[in-house]
C-alpha cells in the first residue's frame, strides 16, 4: 500500500474577483447570499448575462457538479487499484460507501443546501459535511485512491462553518489526505508513522495558511465592492444633483433674462419721459406761448424754437432706442453740457426766471454712463422746477470730490411734501422715481429735500468713475 496522493488541493488567483491567490477557496462570498443547490450568489457575475463566464461562475459549477466528477474519478482509481490493495470484502464495503456518498450527495443538492435550513452555516450543512468527512475516511481507509473525493473538504468547508470551526474542517481533511500520501491509513511502521506525522503537519499548515489567505483576499474583494457600490451611488447622487443645478441654472437664466427685460423697459421709460416728454411739453409751452403772442416777431421765435425742440426730441429718442449717450454730451465735456442746459431753461422761461452753474473742484472726464445720468437727472431738475415748482431762480451744483461727484439742483419755486407725493403719477411722481433709479443704477442715490413754500433741493450722489 505504498501509494502517494497530491497535497491540498489548490486554485489558481482569482482574476476576476481578486480572491484566493493559489490557496483554498473558501466557499461563501463574504455577504453570505446563495442561491439553490449551494452555490453563491456571485457579484462578479457578467453583467449581462452573456459573454464568457466569469471566475465565480465557474466556481458555481465545480460546486454543482465537481462532488460528482471527484467521486466518479476516485471510484475509477480505486477500481483500477482495487485487485493489488484491496480484499474481496473490502471492495463489497467501498462500494457500499461510495453509494452512500452518491446517496448523501444526491440529497444535499437537492434540499438546497446549504441555502436551506437557515442559510449559511446550517446545522444541516455541518452534518452533511460531517457524514461526507467520515465516508471519505472510510472509503481512504479502504482504499487510499478514494482522497481524490477527500480534497472536496478543502474547497467548500466554508460554505457550512464559520471560519474558526472550519479549521476543525480543514485538519479532518488533511488528516485524510496525510493517510493517503503516507501509503494508507492505518500506518504499518515506524516509518510510515513518521511520514504520517510530517504529512499531517504540512497537510494541516498549509490548508490554514491559504484557507487564512483567501479570507482575507475575499474580505478586500468584498471591501472594494462596497467601495465600487457607494461610489455609483455617489454618482447617482452627483446626476441627481447635476440635473437639479441644470434646472436651478435654466431658472437662473429666464430671471436673469425677465430681469434684463424689465431693466431695459425701464430705461427706455426713464429716456422717455427726460426726452420725448420733456420735448413735447416745451413744444406745447412754446406753440401756446405763440398764440397768445400779438407781436409776430416774438411768435415766430417761439415757433422756430418748438421746431428746434421737435428735432431735439427726435434725435433724442434715436438716440436713447440705441442706447447711446445724449447728444450733449457727445462733443462736450460734462460741466460744459450741463452750462447749455441750464441757459437753454434760462431762455424758455422767456426772461421770467434765471438759472445758474456751480462747478466746484477739479473737473476731470468721467465714465459716459456716470455722465449721461448725471446730466439727465439735471434735466429732470430743471423741467419739474419750470413745470410745477414756478420757481425763479434756480442754482445748479456740480462738485468733484476724492471719490464722488454729487449734483445739486435748488430751485425758491412753490415746493411740496415729499411724503405725499405717488411714487409714480402723471403729475411728476415718475420724474423723480425715475431720477432715484438712475442714480442707482450707477451704485449712486439720490434725496429730495422739500417744503411748501420754501422750495425744493434735489441732490443725486454717484462714485467717481473715471473715464477709460
Amino acid at each position: 500500500m505504498g501509494m502517494t496522493q497530491a497535497g491540498p488541493a489548490v486554485r489558481p488567483e482569482d482574476a476576476a474577483g481578486g480572491a484566493g491567490r493559489a490557496g483554498v477557496r473558501p466557499a461563501v462570498p463574504t455577504d453570505g447570499r446563495y442561491l439553490s443547490h449551494g452555490r453563491h450568489l456571485s457579484r462578479g457575475r457578467h453583467p449581462h448575462g452573456g459573454g464568457e463566464p466569469t471566475v465565480d461562475q465557474w466556481w458555481d459549477r465545480f460546486y454543482r457538479w465537481g462532488p460528482y466528477a471527484l467521486l466518479l474519478l476516485a471510484a475509477a482509481a480505486s477500481a483500477a487499484s482495487a485487485q493489488a490493495l484491496m480484499s474481496r470484502g473490502e471492495r463489497y464495503a467501498l462500494v457500499a460507501v461510495a453509494a452512500a456518498l452518491l446517496a448523501l450527495q444526491v440529497v444535499h443538492d437537492r434540499s438546497g443546501l446549504p441555502a436551506a435550513h437557515g442559510g449559511r452555516h446550517s446545522r444541516a450543512g455541518r452534518v452533511h459535511f460531517a457524514a461526507r468527512t467520515a465516508l471519505a475516511f472510510a472509503a481512504t481507509w479502504l482504499n487510499p485512491f478514494f482522497s481524490i473525493f477527500a480534497t472536496l473538504g478543502y474547497f467548500d468547508v466554508h460554505r457550512y462553518f464559520p471560519q474558526r470551526s472550519a479549521r476543525t474542517g480543514l485538519v479532518a481533511t488533511a488528516l485524510i489526505m496525510a493517510g493517503s500520501q503516507s501509503g494508507g491509513l492505518p500506518p504499518r511502521s515506524v516509518e510510515t508513522w513518521t511520514a504520517f506525522g510530517v504529512l499531517f503537519v504540512l497537510n494541516t499548515s498549509l490548508a490554514l495558511f491559504f484557507s487564512q489567505l483567501t479570507l482575507r483576499e475575499d474580505a478586500a474583494r468584498k471591501e472594494r465592492l462596497d467601495t465600487i457600490g457607494e461610489l455609483e451611488r455617489a454618482n447617482v447622487r452627483l446626476e441627481q444633483a447635476l440635473a437639479e443645478n441644470a434646472g436651478l441654472h435654466a431658472q437662473l437664466v429666464a430671471q436673469a433674462r425677465e430681469a434684463g427685460v424689465d431693466d431695459e423697459r425701464r430705461r427706455l421709460a426713464a429716456e422717455i419721459h427726460d426726452t420725448i416728454a420733456q420735448g413735447l411739453a416745451g413744444i406745447v409751452t412754446q406753440l401756446q406761448a405763440a398764440l397768445d403772442d400779438a407781436d409776430p416777431q416774438a411768435a415766430r421765435a417761439r415757433v422756430e424754437r418748438a421746431a428746434a425742440l421737435a428735432r431735439q426730441s427726435l434725435n433724442d429718442a434715436r438716440r436713447s432706442v440705441h442706447d447711446l449717450a445724449p447728444a450733449a454730451l457727445e462733443h462736450d465735456t460734462l460741466p460744459r453740457a450741463l452750462r447749455r442746459a441750464v441757459a437753454d431753461w434760462q431762455a424758455a422761461s422767456a426772461g421770467r426766471a434765471r438759472a445758474e452753474l456751480v462747478v466746484t473742484g477739479p473737473a476731470e472726464p468721467l465714465h459716459e454712463e456716470i455722465e449721461a445720468t448725471l446730466l439727465r437727472i439735471a434735466q429732470e431738475a430743471l423741467a419739474n422746477a419750470a413745470r410745477h415748482a414756478s420757481a425763479s431762480r434756480v442754482v445748479v451744483t456740480l462738485s468733484y470730490t476724492a471719490d464722488e461727484v454729487v449734483l445739486d439742483v435748488r430751485d425758491d419755486g412753490c415746493g411740496f411734501d415729499p411724503r405725499a407725493l405717488p411714487e409714480q403719477s402723471a403729475a411728476g411722481g415718475f420724474g423723480l422715481t425715475g431720477m432715484r433709479r438712475r442714480a442707482e443704477r450707477v451704485a449712486g442715490a439720490l434725496d429730495v429735500e422739500s417744503e411748501p413754500g420754501r422750495g425744493t433741493a434735489v441732490s443725486a450722489r454717484v462714485p467717481l468713475v473715471r473715464h477709460g
